[in-house]
C-alpha cells in the first residue's frame, strides 16, 4: 500500500470520529507527526501495522487513537505489551488522557507493583485497556485474574527491546490467550529480522510504515565521541556537566557502574538520581519524576530504562559506557532532540572499542566526530580494536553528526571508512502464519 507522503497540517482528513479530534484539540496536539499521520487512518481502517519510527516520533498516540476509536464502537479490549515498567507507566499517561473522557479506563499489570490496585482494576466494568510487561501479565492469565477472550486490537509497543529482553517466549504464550481475529499493530525504532519473522507467522497482512530508515539518527541530534580511558571517564564526565546547564541523561552498561556514577556526582554536589532493575518502582518512578520537574538535573540510567524515558526538554545523552548493542544507541540518544527539538549526544569510548564504534557507525551509516577535552590527555584506538563486532548491513558514509568542537573521524588514526558492505536478507512475508 502506498501512502501519501505529503506532510498533514491537522488531525482532520485522517479519519478520527469528532468526539475525539476535539479532544487531541483540547490536548493541544495541532499538527500529526509522520508516523501519527500514516499509521493513524490505517488502524482506523482495522488493519495490521508493522510501524517503524524513531523514538520521541509520537507513535503512543498513533495507536492510542485507533485503540479508543475502535472500543467506541463496540464491546471488547485492548491490550498493550510494553518492555519496561517505566513505558507502561508513560503510555498509561496517554492512554488515559484518551480514554477518560469517554469512561473508558486502563490498567496497568507490571511486576514490582501490588497485586492489589490490579486486581482492582480489572475487576471494573469500565477497564477497556491492558498495558502490560509479558512477565507480569503471565501471571494474571495463569492465575485466571485476566482474560484475553475478547482483546479486539493488539499493540507491541517497541518490540525490538522487547526481544533484546528476551520476551519472545512471553510473547507467544500470551498469543495463545488472544482470539484469531483481532488486530495488530507493531512498533518499534528498528526492525530486526526476528520481529519479521514473527510479523510474517502472526500477522495478516500488516501494512509496513518506514518513517526514518531503520537504525538512523534524529536529525536534530548532534553527535561527538571522546577516546578516554576507563580510569578517566569521571574527569571527563565531571568537565562536560560543568559545560552543560540542562538535564542530561548519562547511560551506563551495567547496575553497578550506575550506582558508581551516582555516587560520585552526588560527592560533587550534583543533583542525581539513577534508574535500574535494582531500584524499586517506587524509587524509579521518583527518580523519573524528579528528573521531569528539575528535582534532579542529571539522571544516570541502565538500558532497561531507556526505553520509558519520555522527558522533553533533555539538553544532552552522554553514552559513559557504550552499549553492548548498537541498536541501543539509537535509542538511548533518542531521548534527546525529542518532538522535532535540537538535542546533543555525546560517547565515551575506550582505545580497544573501536569496532565496537564501527557497529554503531555501519548501523547509523554516519561517521561520528572525535573531540577532543582540554583537560584530558589525547587518545587514539588500538590497532587491534578496528575489527567490527558484528554484522550490521549497509555501507558507513562520510555524513556524520559534528559535535561543538572540531575533532575527526573516529577511524582517522586507523582503517578507512566505507569498508563495510552488505544487504539486508528481504523479510519472509511468503512464511505461513501461525494462529494466535
Amino acid at each position: 500500500m502506498t501512502t501519501d507522503s505529503t506532510p498533514a497540517t491537522s488531525f482532520y482528513g485522517l479519519g478520527i470520529a469528532p468526539s475525539i479530534l476535539e479532544l487531541i484539540g483540547r490536548m493541544k496536539f495541532q499538527v500529526p507527526t509522520p508516523i501519527q499521520q500514516k499509521a493513524i487512518p490505517i488502524g482506523i481502517e482495522g488493519k495490521d501495522v508493522l510501524g517503524i519510527a524513531q523514538t520521541g516520533t509520537g507513535k503512543t498516540l498513533a495507536f492510542g487513537v485507533p485503540i479508543i476509536q475502535r472500543l467506541l464502537q463496540g464491546p471488547g479490549h485492548a491490550l498493550v505489551l510494553v518492555p519496561t515498567r517505566e513505558l507502561a507507566l508513560q503510555v498509561d499517561e496517554t492512554i488515559h488522557k484518551l480514554g477518560q473522557p469517554f469512561n473508558i479506563r486502563s490498567v496497568i499489570l507490571i511486576g514490582g507493583m501490588s497485586m492489589g490496585p490490579q486486581l482492582q482494576g480489572l475487576r471494573k466494568p469500565n477497564t477497556r485497556v491492558f498495558i502490560a510487561t509479558p512477565g507480569r501479565l503471565i501471571d494474571h492469565l495463569e492465575r485466571r485474574t485476566a482474560n484475553l477472550s475478547d482483546v479486539k486490537i493488539v499493540v507491541l509497543d517497541e518490540a525490538d527491546r522487547m526481544l533484546d529482553m528476551g520476551f519472545a517466549p512471553q510473547v507467544r504464550r500470551i498469543a495463545k490467550y488472544l482470539p484469531k481475529e483481532r488486530q495488530t499493530l507493531f512498533f518499534s525504532a528498528t526492525m530486526p529480522e526476528e520481529i519479521l519473522t514473527i510479523a510474517a507467522e502472526y500477522m495478516k497482512l500488516p501494512i509496513r510504515i518506514e518513517i526514518a530508515r531503520q537504525g538512523s539518527a534524529p536529525e536534530q541530534i548532534t553527535q561527538e565521541l571522546y577516546i578516554v580511558r576507563q580510569d578517566m571517564k569521571p574527569t571527563l564526565l565531571a568537565k562536560l556537566l560543568e559545560e552543560y546547564r540542562g538535564s542530561v541523561l548519562v547511560f551506563s552498561r551495567t547496575k553497578a557502574h550506575a550506582k558508581r556514577i551516582t555516587r560520585t556526582l552526588r560527592d560533587l554536589r550534583h543533583a542525581v538520581a539513577e534508574i535500574h532493575s535494582n531500584r524499586s518502582l517506587s524509587q524509579r518512578r521518583e527518580a523519573l519524576e524528579g528528573f521531569k520537574v528539575g528535582r534532579y538535573r542529571v539522571l544516570v540510567a541502565t538500558d532497561i530504562a531507556a526505553r520509558g524515558i519520555d522527558v522533553k526538554g533533555i539538553e544532552l545523552v552522554i553514552n559513559y559506557d557504550l552499549p553492548d548493542d548498537a541498536d541501543n544507541y539509537v535509542h538511548r540518544i533518542g531521548r534527546t532532540g525529542r518532538a522535532g527539538h535540537p538535542g546533543h549526544a555525546i560517547a565515551f569510548a575506550m582505545p580497544d572499542q573501536g569496532g565496537t564504534v564501527r557497529d554503531i557507525e555501519r548501523l547509523i551509516r554516519g561517521t561520528l566526530k572525535v573531540s577532543t577535552h582540554p583537560a584530558m590527555p589525547a587518545q587514539g584506538f588500538s590497532a587491534a580494536s578496528h575489527q567490527p563486532t558484528n554484522s550490521y548491513g549497509g555501507r558507513s558514509r562520510q555524513s556524520g553528526h559534528g559535535g561543538h568542537r572540531s575533532g575527526g573521524s573516529s577511524f582517522q588514526r586507523g582503517r578507512g571508512q566505507g569498508q563495510g558492505q552488505g544487504q539486508g536478507q528481504r523479510a519472509p512475508w511468503k512464511k505461513e502464519r501461525r494462529s494466535w
